[in-house]
Formats: structure tokens, sequence, C-alpha cells
């Protein structure tokens, strides 16, 4: 008969064999557990395998989250709603599902500085991250100077199609600074090459309107406004400054 001892081996050398260095880990302390307990044999390998995705699952989060290049880690949890009107907050709440990305949908937060718009960027690529999807962040200028250098190289074309296979983008600060014909026409083609096939989240200071002082152009800002919007989310965030906001309430705090 094989001892117990010789089982273990065999099951950590198959563990190795698999890739699965958790159930090396877990196969013995849930093997006690087990006969404790009195499970099954069905119970007991649902166990081990369960601890052995389960592990898999959070490493290809945080690989996501890496890649993605976020510039801090934000999460609704460290959202404070306060200032949010309810029905908006459902509307966070449903895109914080991440469903909207399955349909190829848009999300625009719109507001004044500090208002929380790339805080709630980043917290829902963070859930798209959990939910497998991939995800890359950066600034409005940061994207045009990634196109321009694979615009200088005549790669532009092949650039967008590698960005097409994350299935989302965040472009933050559009409004921030104002873009020359040429790096407005690179921001076109970056959200017109997302149309029907990916999705956008974009945060900025300015209001639709103002658009065309950015771009330079009031056609091409038209022309980006109708393919951002077709199929978004349109979310307008007021009030005061919510590092402000934040700031004041830690003073009034110390104060008491």
């Amino acid at each position: 008969m094989t001892t117990g001892k010789n089982i273990a081996a065999e099951i950590a050398f198959l563990a190795r064999e698999l890739k699965t260095p958790v159930i090396t880990e877990t196969f013995t302390t849930l093997g006690d557990q087990a006969r404790q307990a009195g499970w099954s044999h069905e119970e007991y390998l649902a166990a081990v395998l369960g601890r052995q995705v389960a592990s898999r699952t959070a490493n290809g989060t945080r690989m996501r989250i890496s890649a993605a290049h976020f510039p801090q880690v934000k999460t609704m949890q460290d959202f404070t709603f306060d200032h949010i009107p309810a029905v908006t907050r459902d509307v966070i709440a449903h895109l914080g599902t991440c469903t909207f990305i399955a349909k190829r949908e848009n999300v625009v937060l719109l507001g004044p500085p500090g208002t929380g718009k790339t805080h709630l960027a980043i917290a829902l690529g963070i859930k798209a991250a959990e939910a497998s999807y991939p995800v890359l962040f950066d600034s409005a200028t940061g994207w045009i100077h990634r196109l321009a250098q694979a615009h200088a190289k005549g790669s532009l074309e092949r650039e967008l199609r590698r960005l097409n296979r994350y299935r989302l983008l965040i472009i933050d600060e559009v409004g921030y600074l104002p873009l020359d014909a040429a790096a407005a026409a690179l921001f076109f083609q970056l959200v017109a090459s997302r149309y029907e096939t990916g999705s956008i989240i974009v945060t900025s200071n300015l209001p639709f309107s103002r658009w065309g002082e950015t771009l330079g152009d009031d056609v091409v800002a038209a022309a980006t406004i109708d393919r951002l919007v077709h199929h978004a989310h349109v979310i307008a965030l007021d009030g005061d400054s919510y590092r402000t906001r934040g700031h004041r309430d830690s003073i009034n705090q110390q104060n008491k």
C-alpha cells in the first residue's frame, strides 16, 4: 500500500507539474480539515481547487492593475458620495458592475477640478481589472504623446489596433491643456478607433460646449463628441472641490 508520506510526495509532484503551487501549499491542511469535518472526496477536491483558482484570480487582477499604469489606486469605497445626487450615485453603482464594457459603451465624467473625476475613473478601471478586463490609463497629453510617436514612426494604425486589445481605455484630464491641430486629429482618431469596438472613460473639466477650445476646432470637437457620446453615460460632477472639501472636513475634525 502507498503510505501517507508517499501520497503527499506524489501530490506535491503532480501539483508542481500542473504549476498549481497553492495546491502544494494547502492540500495537507485542507486534508486534515476534511477528515475532522467529515467532508466527502468531492467536497475536499472542490476546496483544494477553489483555493488555487482564487489565488490565480487574485494574481491576474494584480497583474492587470499593474499593467494599467494607474497613477495611484483608488476605489469606490474610498470615494465620498455625499455631494453626489442619489440618481447619479445609482448610475455610478451600476457602472461599477462593468456591464458598460461588455456593451462597448463609454463613460464621460465632466466637472470642475477637484470634484473626483479622476478618482472615479480609476475606481471604475480597478473594477474592470477585477472583472478580468484589460485596462490602460493615461492623461490626454500622455495619449497624444504615445500616438504622435507612433505616427512619426509610420505605425499609427498598428498602434491603434494594438490599443483595441484593451477592453477599456481611460483618458484623463481632457481640456486642461489646449491641443494643436495635429494633436486634436490624433485624439479624434483614438476616439474614432474605439467607436462601437471598445470602451473609453474620459474625464474633462470642460463642458462639451467648450471642447472646441481645447481641440482647436469646433468641427473636430463636434465629430469627436458625436462618436464619444453615441453610446455613453455622461455624468456631471458639480460642487466644491473634492480635495478642498476633504481638507476642510479634516480641519473641522481637528478643531472639535
